[in-house]
């Protein structure tokens, strides 16, 4: 089974002035390519953009929702180094040994509950 390691970047806000780029439309795009030609040769390969909803705090008790543009990125993991999660190495929790103390157990030896009612003072026990 393949394994992936993601990547998850925001999108670039603003595209600075390069050469030959015009517009802010072809400075934007050639933000973009600079990005993912510098993640690409990193290993990464570009997955797609999504537009996610982020509730930011507005002063002491009041929110607003935002939405941030993000861009997904994997790179496939070697078998060699693709990590097992912690968890899965756990095992099941064994019975503890020795004799264990049970709710109910010393109070009654057949097993069956005490008679219910109000409390009884026993004159011949003093």
């Amino acid at each position: 089974m393949q394994r992936f390691a993601y990547k998850v970047i925001p999108s670039p806000k603003r595209a600075d002035k390069a050469r030959g780029c015009k517009t802010t439309e072809d400075r934007f795009a050639h933000a973009l390519t600079q990005l993912m030609n510098s993640l690409g040769a990193e290993g990464w390969e570009y997955i797609r953009a999504d537009t996610l909803p982020c509730a930011e705090r507005v002063g002491l008790t009041g929110s607003k929702t935002t939405y941030q543009s993000m861009l997904v990125f994997r790179r496939a993991l070697a078998e060699e180094s693709a990590q097992v999660p912690a968890f899965a190495s756990l095992r099941p929790v064994s019975e503890p040994e020795g004799p264990m103390l049970r709710l109910g157990a010393a109070a009654s030896p057949h097993g069956t509950a005490p008679a219910l009612g109000p409390a009884q003072h026993d004159l011949a026990a003093e």
